[in-house]
């Protein structure tokens, strides 16, 4: 059997004690400069966070009070509708509506609901059916042609004879939809101030 000895580590010199405290204090040295740019890094990232919040505090501000406006106008335009001023528009015009309703919902025998009109305008001659949108679109254009088709079937099986005509109305209309909706041979009511205003088509289409 052999023994192994172990031979005892030379001592440190003092270049290499020097050496080794000098690598230290450089290490603490870098670390305290990590530390403070991280330091530098977390207040700029506050400061950033600080002020999205500001901005995105803002943009809900004015989103809301957007809300709120376009909510008064469409009111103040639903109220004018329901009013004598749109009777008064439309006899101008030349008709002569004695009747005016409002949520008009025309069911079959079931109880089945075929249409909802928002306003409905009546004589002995002639129902106009108003639909009422807060942003009129093209496509609430032709959802509405579609419904006065409905109002014209509901009415043939009912012996009704008189002449059915359709019209828009929107807090907000867009150029083109207004142009679409007045080819298509609506009526476009728009409410550009204190009252409300009515656009003739071209030709109006009756069903």
């Amino acid at each position: 059997m052999t023994t192994t000895q172990v031979q005892p580590e030379a001592p440190m010199t003092y270049e290499q004690i020097r050496e080794m405290f000098q690598e230290t204090e450089q290490m603490l040295k870098e670390n305290a400069q990590s530390q403070k740019e991280t330091s530098l890094q977390i207040k700029e990232t506050d400061r950033i966070l600080q002020e999205l919040g500001k901005e995105t505090d803002r943009k809900m501000k004015e989103t809301d009070r957007k809300i709120s406006n376009l909510g008064s106008r469409l009111g103040n335009l639903i109220e004018h509708l329901t009013a004598s001023d749109i009777v008064d528009k439309f006899n101008e015009a030349g008709y002569r509506f004695t009747r005016i309703s409002r949520n008009h919902e025309l069911k079959d025998t079931k109880n089945n609901i075929l249409a909802e009109i928002d306003i409905l305008l009546e004589n002995g001659d002639f129902v106009l059916a108003v639909e009422v949108k807060t942003n009129l679109t093209k496509s609430g254009v032709k959802e509405h042609l579609n419904r006065m088709e409905t109002l014209r079937r509901c009415a043939d099986a009912c012996g009704d004879k008189r002449k059915y005509v359709g019209s828009v109305a929107g807090a907000l209309i867009a150029g083109g939809v207004r142009e679409y909706a007045l080819g298509q041979g609506l009526y476009v009511i728009e409410h550009p101030g204190q009252t409300i205003e009515i656009v003739a088509p071209p030709k109006t289409r009756e069903w």
